[in-house]
């Protein structure tokens, strides 16, 4: 393949032959999606805590438990999204390697897999308090159904953003038992700002998705794609930098997020839409402007 997401580079080829198909599944090989699972959650986490410096036990327990749960939670949403996709990705160039997608394992294996991911995940999120735990059993129907947004939607990326930063309340939550109104602000921005970079992710596929009928944003932003998503990260930085100030009450807080914004407009400027190479290294720098915005929280 010319253009395959399958990385068999990663420590999965080094593990036994049985395992590898289920990690793939996961898209262990490609930890971004955890990356960008993650981050909102530990935002959420470190504003509520207050002081990074001076957290306790349980904070610290609940820091790590979210560091797990995206791991699991993230390869549990890949599953369902092949299981729903196991008749279109063979047609796509980038998903046709896809373990589900090639034959090398069947639905029912993906099936018991993902009743065993879901498990963990349960036991993981039934030691958070009753806010976040409903939060997460709000958020298990819009993981289901995402898939589906693709064939209805050109929108798609919005229901992504939706579901994908329900991190932010719940690590906020997780803490201060509460959601606020700064961690709705910093979700709406988060929102913002996945329907920018898995814009930016569609480009790969924009013409596969145009043979087979899929809709995405990159396809209805068509040439103004560069434009737009500029637009949605200027509004993402709007609301994350009011919320940082309401959560912390101080002007200079909110400046804090300037770096993540100027490294974001700098990746968007050598963003190349037609070229897939670079819409996937856009794409993956995302999770730098993340972690900047988790430094900015930290500080």
């Amino acid at each position: 393949m010319s253009h395959t997401d399958i990385n068999k580079k990663s420590f999965i080829a080094a593990l036994p032959q049985f395992i590898q198909p289920y990690f793939y599944l996961m898209r262990l090989d490609r930890p971004i999606g955890i990356w960008l699972l993650l981050l909102p959650s530990l935002w959420g986490i470190f504003l509520a805590a207050g002081n990074p410096f001076a957290m306790n036990s349980y904070e610290l327990n609940i820091m790590a438990l979210f560091c797990i749960g995206s791991v699991i939670m993230r390869g549990a949403g890949c599953v369902i999204n092949d299981l729903w996709d196991r008749d279109i990705d063979p047609k796509v160039e980038r998903t046709a390697e896809r373990p589900l997608a090639s034959g090398l394992l069947k639905p029912w294996h993906a099936s018991i897999f993902l009743l065993l991911l879901l498990l963990c995940g349960a036991v993981i999120l039934f030691q958070m308090q009753i806010v976040t735990i409903l939060l997460g059993f709000l958020v298990l129907p819009l993981i289901a159904v995402y898939p589906l947004m693709k064939r209805i939607t050109w929108w798609p990326q919005a229901f992504l953003g939706i579901t994908f930063n329900f991190g932010v309340l719940m690590g906020w939550s997780a803490i201060s038992g509460v959601i606020s109104f700064a961690s709705l602000l910093i979700y709406i921005g988060a929102i913002l700002w996945t329907i920018g970079y898995d814009t930016i992710y569609a480009h790969q596929d924009k013409n596969d998705d145009l043979a087979i009928g899929m809709k995405s944003t990159a396809l209805h932003f068509g040439d103004q794609s560069k434009k737009m998503v500029t637009l949605f990260y200027g509004l993402a930085g709007m609301f994350m930098m009011t919320g940082f100030l309401l959560a912390q009450d101080h002007w200079w807080y909110a400046v804090l997020l300037l770096p993540a914004l100027i490294f974001a407009g700098h990746t968007i400027r050598q963003w190349e839409p037609d070229d897939k190479t670079s819409s996937l290294k856009t794409f993956k720098s995302s999770r730098d402007v993340g972690l900047l915005i988790l430094l900015a929280a930290i500080v």
